[in-house]
């Protein structure tokens, strides 16, 4: 595996292996990596003649007030981890490397990212498309694998890869959950074990509102409704939003008719947590 820090060693260690192996398939991380990380490498492992990841934790994508700082850095377990599934180059530049001195260029998708983590996190959605498209264009690769508890994330960089014609596969993998429901997160590891307890209620509300779902109700309002009484049941748990949305683009819909996110934020203590699940078929 190689682990390489400049744009220049990225292009040029690309080059020589896609010559020989045909597909390169990419994964885009922060670092802190976990099952659901390695999930998205297996199945770009199983897709691709070659696998990238990135681990570079984008400040552009961080509020004033949030953790850049202290969230999760752990560089050398990240890169034994992802030498075992068989990445073939890692890509971990430093800051100015993606960013030069006095940059001033970022992709912004209009509409859609002032949607659910777009309203509580104003600019949030900016760094994440401006650092995706800084990636895309330094990687090209063929596929990109992307973690549907990021839903919302999904959605955004769907709609930048379409209107900026980037020839590549965005895939969405599913959300990959502890043994208890808990979707995995490189955040968890701030939860106390109180914390940890606290923080199902973001499952047990999503799977109250499925299971008002299957029992034929279709009324946004009555099945959010669902969510936020058991939401109510766990004090410790402040509501960021609940909401029921079209998964392209994230507008708020009165009718679950079709395929429709439901997505929830809450915090749990310090800890801004984040969960979804899509219910109904696409039509």
């Amino acid at each position: 595996m190689q682990v390489v820090r400049t744009v220049a060693e990225t292009r040029a260690a690309l080059w020589a292996l896609r010559a020989g192996q045909g597909t390169v398939g990419f994964v885009p991380t922060m670092g802190a990596l976990h099952e659901g990380h390695l999930s998205l490498v297996r199945a770009a492992k199983a897709g691709c003649g070659v696998v990238v990841a990135s681990i570079f934790v984008n400040p552009t994508q961080f509020g004033p007030n949030e953790d850049f700082a202290k969230y999760p850095r752990t560089f050398e377990a990240d890169c034994a981890l992802l030498e075992a599934e068989g990445v073939d180059v890692v890509f971990a530049p430093q800051v100015e490397e993606m960013y030069p001195e006095g940059a001033a260029t970022f992709v912004e998708v209009e509409g859609i990212s002032d949607r659910l983590d777009g309203v509580s996190r104003p600019g949030h959605f900016r760094g994440v498309a401006t650092v995706v498209a800084k990636l895309f264009h330094i990687v090209q690769p063929d596929r990109a694998y992307f973690g549907q508890k990021d839903a919302a994330q999904v959605a955004v960089l769907r709609r930048m890869v379409r209107e900026l014609h980037f020839p590549l596969e965005l895939v969405a993998c599913p959300t990959v959950r502890e043994a208890d429901g808990l979707a995995m997160s490189s955040r968890n590891r701030y939860l106390s074990a109180e914390e940890r307890q606290q923080a199902l209620v973001l499952k047990r509300a999503l799977d109250a509102i499925t299971e008002k779902y299957a029992a034929g109700e279709r009324d946004a309002a009555a099945l959010r409704e669902a969510g936020l009484r058991v939401i109510a049941q766990e004090p410790a748990a402040k509501l960021d939003y609940l909401k029921l949305v079209s998964p392209l683009t994230l507008e708020d819909v009165q009718h679950a008719e079709g395929e429709t996110l439901v997505a929830i934020a809450a915090w749990v203590g310090a800890t801004r947590l984040i969960d979804n699940v899509v219910i109904g078929s696409r039509v």
